[in-house]
């Protein structure tokens, strides 16, 4: 017996009483293609697993966190959204996250005390942290990266690509 496309088991009997083996070429190729050991089938599953990078954005500007997260989408990353630190940090104790986009001005907990909660949390510590931020003050700059961030990109000179190669560098 075999079990067709549906799943129902069939007998198949040969004139002489034999049982013969039916092969439905076309259903093992499309098996085949699915679960291929082939090289190029485990560098497809490599770099689809690797687009599949989770990006947490915080920014209380629903303006920038949907552009930041319309551009992230389309380059293959899953987003997840903030709208100040205090939801972020809630975020993050239950979601897993590879990277943390974050404004600097937000209410309730801004873009610096957000980075310092993380860069002291041991578990969320390693978490890439990339300021984007209106601020365009050198030692704004500084104390961001003094504080364990990546990365410090002013939103008046934002350009979708630098925060995709950005990105690409960390993760």
């Amino acid at each position: 017996f075999f079990r067709d496309n549906i799943g129902n088991e069939v007998d198949i009997l040969l004139e002489n009483g034999a049982i013969a083996l039916v092969v439905n070429v076309a259903q093992l190729i499309e098996k085949k293609s699915y679960a291929s050991d082939s090289p190029i089938s485990h560098d497809e599953k490599r770099q689809e697993k690797e687009r599949r990078h989770t990006i947490l954005v915080v920014d209380d500007s629903f303006t920038t966190r949907t552009l930041e997260k319309s551009i992230l989408e389309a380059n293959g990353f899953t987003v997840q959204i903030a709208v100040d630190g205090v939801e972020a940090l809630a975020k993050l104790r239950i979601e897993s996250i590879d990277l943390i986009i974050s404004d600097l001005q937000m209410p309730r907990m801004d873009g610096f005390v957000l980075l310092e909660e993380v860069k002291h949390d041991q578990r969320l510590s390693k978490i890439p942290f990339v300021l984007v931020t209106s601020i365009d003050r050198e030692e704004d700059r500084r104390r961001g990266l003094s504080l364990g961030a990546e990365a410090y990109i002013v939103k008046q000179r934002f350009d979708h690509q630098q925060l995709l190669d950005t990105i690409g560098q960390l993760l």
